[in-house]
């Protein structure tokens, strides 16, 4: 991801939409009895945390070879996990997995069947009316993926053609929005998830796939045939992701923040980044995707230390 590309506009992104702080996790009363509320208290007494998973968003959330969830998204909400289990006093307490999808995540979220959703979700106003999020965890942005073999080189030249984006999506209301400002008549797929989206492109259904910058990159390069597809420079919105969960819940926002606070100060989050996006995948393939200045300072900003 280029470094430049966002600007003053973007880099603002690095303070706005860090969470504030919460009040302490635990009650005591008289007694010292742990009063909990909320989703630790749910957690508490299922013994269980359900975990919202992406198929197909690598490298933040998708099945490995053994259809396990993985991703870079997965292991900073296990770090939460592990703090939680220490902070409820049971190391007993199970992972969950629930999969979801960009038309799913929030109602399974809001319905109470995901406690903690850990993909790509995209932490807007929009949303931070139905739900709660983590600080920020990626600064990403629509762009658009094509067949090398195309003849297209900016999102101009798309008028009159076909855009897939997966429903619900960010990247959807994009592509919405600057086919409706430059009067381009894009016509929009919409399709479940980003493996039907690739898979559309693939087959010529839709002559651009529209989707979050990151991911692009990485689906191209997990691709059989990588060296067909290519991501046009130009950015159609710009997207910070968060962990995402149930909102009006100040013991669960202290504990997120709390469990950020310490991968940060460890220098974890930064190692969980690395990992994922500079080191080689499961498959092999390597993204080589620096962090942005951007995501570096709201690490820095929860407590990173400055190199």
């Amino acid at each position: 991801m280029s470094s430049g590309a966002f600007g003053p506009a973007a880099a603002a992104l690095a303070f706005c939409f860090l969470a504030v702080a919460a009040p302490a996790a635990l009650a005591q009363d008289a007694a010292g009895v742990e009063q909990l509320t909320g989703t630790l208290k749910k957690i508490k007494a299922s013994k269980s945390i359900a975990i919202g998973y992406r198929e197909a968003s690598v490298p933040f959330s998708y099945l490995s070879a053994k259809r396990e969830p993985i991703g870079y998204s997965i292991d900073i909400c296990m770090e939460i996990v592990e703090d939680m289990r220490g902070e409820l006093g049971d190391d007993t307490i199970q992972v969950k997995y629930v999969a979801v999808n960009p038309q799913t995540r929030i109602p399974l979220v809001v319905g109470g069947t995901v406690d903690l959703e850990c993909g790509q979700t995209t932490n807007n106003a929009e949303r931070r009316k139905q739900v709660a999020f983590s600080p920020i965890v990626f600064v990403s942005g629509t762009k658009l993926m094509v067949r090398r073999a195309s003849d297209l080189k900016s999102y101009r030249d798309l008028k009159g053609r076909t855009v897939v984006a997966t429903e619900g999506s960010t990247n959807e209301a994009a592509v919405k929005a600057v086919s409706a400002k430059q009067n381009l008549g894009i016509k929009l797929l919409a399709v479940a998830d980003n493996a039907q989206a690739l898979q559309a492109l693939d087959l010529g259904k839709a002559d651009a796939w529209a989707g979050d910058d990151a991911v692009l990159y990485a689906m191209a390069a997990e691709a059989k045939s990588a060296k067909d597809y290519f991501v046009l420079d130009e950015y159609l919105s710009y997207d910070p992701y968060g962990i995402m969960y149930r909102k009006d819940d100040p013991a669960l926002d202290a504990q997120v923040k709390h469990s950020f606070e310490r991968l940060a100060e460890t220098r974890e989050l930064a190692r969980i980044y690395e990992q994922w996006f500079l080191r080689k995948l499961p498959s092999g393939r390597t993204l080589g995707l620096s962090m942005s200045p951007q995501l570096q300072s709201i690490f820095e900003a929860l407590g990173q230390p400055t190199e």
